[in-house]
């Protein structure tokens, strides 16, 4: 199975365009506070211009569920996804196509049977950040939970160690943003290229 890749953390079109050439199958788009956020009107502008059959998702972090909702439609986005303390019932109530974010570390492994309904994305966990920290954790705490279900490996992934990680993991997808950055919001082209081939080549 071919892994699935998400780039995200994208603010403007060149970028998205971009990854879209060198083979992203998603785009993520940050409509919460963080150094990568875009406003509604640019998530818009961007999902427009966007060849077919690329998903695109927005991430939000403990936003209202009529915010999610209003702007799911008004940006055009095909999932959404929750980073914040959005519970069961929170993620249930948004229907389909809804990715929850859970931070792992040591301390906290998140069981398998959370969130039913949802995708899970497993991020790397940080007292002061929700995400975005560039960092990672032990994927051996991720391992049991890719076994029960399908997931998306997020937290500190670069063109240097993602094969590494699906191999340990076997992720259905991953989820790279600072590891492909020139600097925050901007992404590097040839990083995008070369993270992807080191995905391809699993």
């Amino acid at each position: 199975m071919t892994t699935r890749i998400k780039v995200c953390g994208i603010t403007n079109l060149d970028d998205a365009l971009a990854a879209c050439r060198l083979g992203a199958d998603a785009l993520g788009f940050v409509l919460a506070p963080s150094p990568r956020q875009v406003s509604p009107e640019q998530a818009r502008a961007i999902i427009a211009a966007l060849p077919p059959l690329v998903s695109t998702v927005g991430v939000f972090v403990n936003a209202s569920l009529v915010e999610v909702s209003e702007l799911r439609r008004f940006c055009g986005l095909d999932w959404v996804q929750l980073h914040g303390g959005e519970d069961e019932d929170q993620a249930a109530a948004l229907g389909r196509r809804v990715i929850k974010a859970l931070r792992v570390s040591a301390e906290r492994v998140p069981d398998a049977a959370a969130y039913p309904g949802c995708s899970l994305l497993l991020d790397t966990y940080h007292p002061q950040a929700v995400g975005g920290t560039g960092q990672t954790f032990d994927w051996g705490l991720a391992q049991g939970i890719a076994r029960e279900r399908p997931i998306i490996l997020a937290g500190g992934l670069t063109p240097d160690n993602v094969n590494r990680a699906i191999k340990q993991v076997q992720p259905f997808a991953v989820d790279v943003s600072s590891g492909v950055e020139k600097e925050k919001g901007v992404k590097d082209h040839e990083r995008i290229a070369s993270f992807i081939a080191q995905v391809r080549r699993v």
